[in-house]
């Protein structure tokens, strides 16, 4: 076992230095060969555009150069797996946060001006200004999670986030697809104390609806755009992972390992914009394959 867990690392490590764009590049050096977080956030630094939101194809599936709330969203994972919470760019993050934020709370799923550069055709977005829960509730749960910078916490924009956010999972019944329910766990893990109770009646719902049919795939060789054990828990302190069982866990880490391709990397369960953006996700998406199994001491 221990043999064909080098290999998978060292076929990896063979796509990503072959294939992956410099920031992907520096993330797998972070986690797996000593790698520094400020070279992350360096390398993060030419996505963020001067309205202090991210753009230019961080998220590959969008190639505009504008700023986007969802490649924003991607932006501040990347910040957060890096430490960065106390970095200068998280200044602009706020900046364009506050400007995007619509009346009465909550970001727009996208804008506009998506329209006029390729892009996936879920993102084609007809008009401005409707909020959204996706990316709003995995935006305002990054930041509610981190503790190095919370001067905004009572700011008007951040509070009506939250307001639209307490309405859209009280009024809206269920999760409507993986998507959604990634937003109402990033939420509802990190709502501040005196909204627990409010949290947990919220949490019983989704966790009926994550163990439900439309919810987490347990078959680890189910097809199609389908989101399985590991995409709702893909670490073992992940909010999902106590709705599986280990034997469930085992057998699509070992799925996982199986599905590594030829040429080192991990395949996408979407159809890409472009070589240049399959290439780009696919190396996005092999350090999180891999960071899932070292997660879970499978590296």
């Amino acid at each position: 076992m221990v043999k064909k867990e080098q290999e998978t690392l060292r076929r990896a490590r063979e796509f990503i230095y072959t294939n992956a764009r410099l920031l992907d590049r520096k993330r797998f050096a972070f986690y797996f060969e000593d790698g520094s977080a400020e070279e992350v956030l360096e390398a993060l630094k030419p996505y963020q555009n001067a309205d202090g939101g991210f753009g230019n194809a961080l998220e590959p599936d969008m190639r505009c150069p504008q700023s986007q709330p969802v490649t924003t969203e991607t932006a501040l994972m990347v910040i957060r797996e890096a430490g960065g919470f106390g970095s200068d760019m998280m200044d602009g993050v706020l900046r364009y946060l506050r400007s995007i934020t619509l009346d009465g709370g909550g970001l727009p799923r996208a804008t506009t001006d998506v329209n006029a550069y390729p892009h996936a055709p879920w993102w084609t977005t007809e008009r401005d200004g409707i909020p959204s829960l996706n990316p709003t509730g995995s935006i305002i749960g990054l930041l509610l999670a981190q503790r190095e910078r919370t001067d905004f916490a009572e700011e008007s924009w951040f509070r009506s986030n939250i307001a639209f956010l307490w309405r859209s999972l009280e009024n809206g019944g269920v999760p409507g697809d993986y998507h959604d329910a990634v937003q109402w766990i990033a939420f509802l893990e990190h709502v501040p104390e005196p909204d627990l109770g409010r949290a947990d009646r919220l949490k019983a719902v989704l966790d009926d609806w994550l163990a439900g049919p439309d919810g987490i795939e347990l078959n680890p060789l189910a097809g199609g755009y389908v989101h399985k054990v590991l995409d709702y828990a893909p670490s073992p302190d992940s909010y999902a992972a106590r709705l599986v069982t280990e034997e469930e866990v085992n057998r699509h880490l070992d799925v996982l390992i199986d599905s590594q391709q030829e040429d080192g990397g991990w395949p996408l369960s979407f159809p890409a914009v472009s070589p240049a953006g399959e290439q780009e996700w696919r190396g996005w998406l092999t350090v999180e394959r891999l960071k899932t199994l070292k997660a879970y001491g499978r590296l």
